[in-house]
């Protein structure tokens, strides 16, 4: 028995040593934007609210309905009365002498109501009803499309960051290998201690550039987690082969430019949800304003009852009560509580054109804006390119010298710095040329999700 334990002891630890520890989870962009649809609570609150909104939309034309009750009832009352007198000699008077009575009543009824006119009230419920559904979607969707091009932007910042901290890495790994080179020169007395030193600085400097870079792609993940919805105690591997990490400069001939401005912003008026939300909004004020005015109408009732009652559950079927008939009602003075109401909702009205207005203005400048910083992307990664091969070509060329002996430590690392800058430049214009067009996309406002 104690041989069959140990077995099974030893087939656990072995088979808990052969099982990966901590694997790693791959999240590409396409997961990660599922997931912040589902996760993000913005997106959550967006989708609730339509599904209010709908709730409404269903009562207003519920309000087109008659309403119908029924009622029930119970009740038992007591009555006591005098009969007769009787003489009493003790106290010299009559005293009065009586009786009582015990009644029970059994009622049930229906009761039927329906508005045949209020003054346009109910009407314009329903206009408005219709506008707050038709704005709750489209608050949705401009919801969804902000959380897609947020956590594109922000996946695209920690593949940008990975590339900066593996520009890093090589910087080091080549300053390393030049101090080693120029202390194995110092021990032949080929160079100056000088230039050993000055080298160990800027390993120095490189490795603490290594460190801000790692560091600030790691909080960049821990940003797109939070997000996306994630646990950020969870690691995962942030990579995508659908993202490009290349700009093809074939497609800038085919770039939209700022000659167009005036296309794409009739687009984007066409288009955005938030436009559309304003739009949608000045039509609801146009409708409380009439809704406001249709109080100095009268109100138009017709209703209808059929009730039973009885002292015995077994009796009510008979003695039957029938009634409807109509009813008109009119508010004739009401302390002007109504023009108040009407100059209110004008008010509301104005404030909704100038809304519609400033987002009119907002969607331009937008249009604008991701245009001005496409073509702006588009020329600072074609001047990175030559950057990166002219800055290798002067470093190539001072190395050389310095292991001629032409030229001096100075030279190579300022050289060198200009490299490492120019490679720089080239990942962040490539990660803003992907981002700039991502934003007009997301400007425009044509996706649906």
């Amino acid at each position: 028995m104690k041989k069959m334990i140990v077995f099974i002891l030893l087939a656990v630890s072995f088979c808990s040593a052969q099982m990966p520890v901590g694997t790693l989870k791959t999240l590409t962009l396409n997961d990660a934007v599922t997931i912040a649809m589902q996760r993000n609570l913005n997106v959550v609150q967006a989708a609730n609210n339509v599904d209010a909104a709908r709730s409404v939309e269903v009562a207003g034309y519920g309000s087109y309905l008659p309403s119908l009750s029924a009622s029930a009832g119970w009740g038992r009352s007591q009555s006591e009365y005098a009969t007769d007198s009787i003489y009493n000699q003790l106290i010299n008077r009559n005293i009065a002498t009586g009786g009582n009575s015990l009644n029970t009543n059994y009622t049930a009824g229906l009761n039927l109501n329906y508005t045949i006119f209020d003054g346009l009230n109910r009407e314009m419920n329903l206009s408005k009803s219709i506008s707050g559904k038709a704005i709750a979607d489209q608050t949705f969707l401009r919801t969804k499309q902000g959380i897609v091009y947020g956590v594109q932007a922000s996946y695209l910042t920690v593949l940008r960051n990975e590339q900066l901290v593996k520009v890093n890495e090589e910087n080091l790994k080549r300053e390393q290998g030049q101090l080693e080179r120029i202390q194995e020169s110092n021990r032949v007395g080929a160079l100056a201690i000088g230039d050993v030193y000055r080298q160990q600085s800027a390993v120095a400097t490189d490795e603490f550039n290594l460190i801000t870079a790692q560091n600030t792609y790691d909080k960049s993940i821990a940003d797109l987690l939070s997000l996306v919805g994630l646990d950020v105690r969870d690691d995962y591997h942030i990579a995508d082969t659908t993202v490009p990490t290349k700009v093809d400069s074939v497609e800038f001939s085919q770039l939209p430019s700022l000659g167009k401005f005036e296309q794409f912003r009739k687009q984007a008026l066409d288009a955005r949800p938030d436009y559309q939300v304003a739009s949608e909004n000045l039509k609801s004020t146009s409708y409380s304003v009439i809704s406001a005015w249709g109080r100095y109408l009268p109100g138009v009732n017709a209703y209808a009852g059929y009730s039973l009652s009885a002292p015995e559950v077994s009796q009510l079927s008979s003695n039957k009560d029938y009634t409807w008939g109509l009813k008109l009602s009119w508010t004739l003075f009401d302390g002007f509580l109504t023009n108040e109401g009407v100059q209110n909702a004008k008010v509301q009205e104005r404030n909704a054109e100038i809304f519609l207005q400033q987002t009119e203005l907002i969607v331009s400048v937008d249009v604008k804006k991701a245009l001005l910083d496409l073509g702006a992307s588009q020329r600072q990664y074609e001047a990175s390119v030559k950057g990166v091969t002219s800055a290798s070509q002067d470093r190539r060329v001072a190395e050389e010298r310095y292991n001629l002996g032409a030229g001096t430590i100075i030279d190579l690392q300022t050289a060198n710095a200009n490299f490492v800058n120019a490679q720089a430049n080239k990942v962040n214009a490539t990660y803003n040329y992907i981002t700039a067009k991502r934003n007009l996309e997301y400007v425009l406002g044509e996706r649906t999700y």
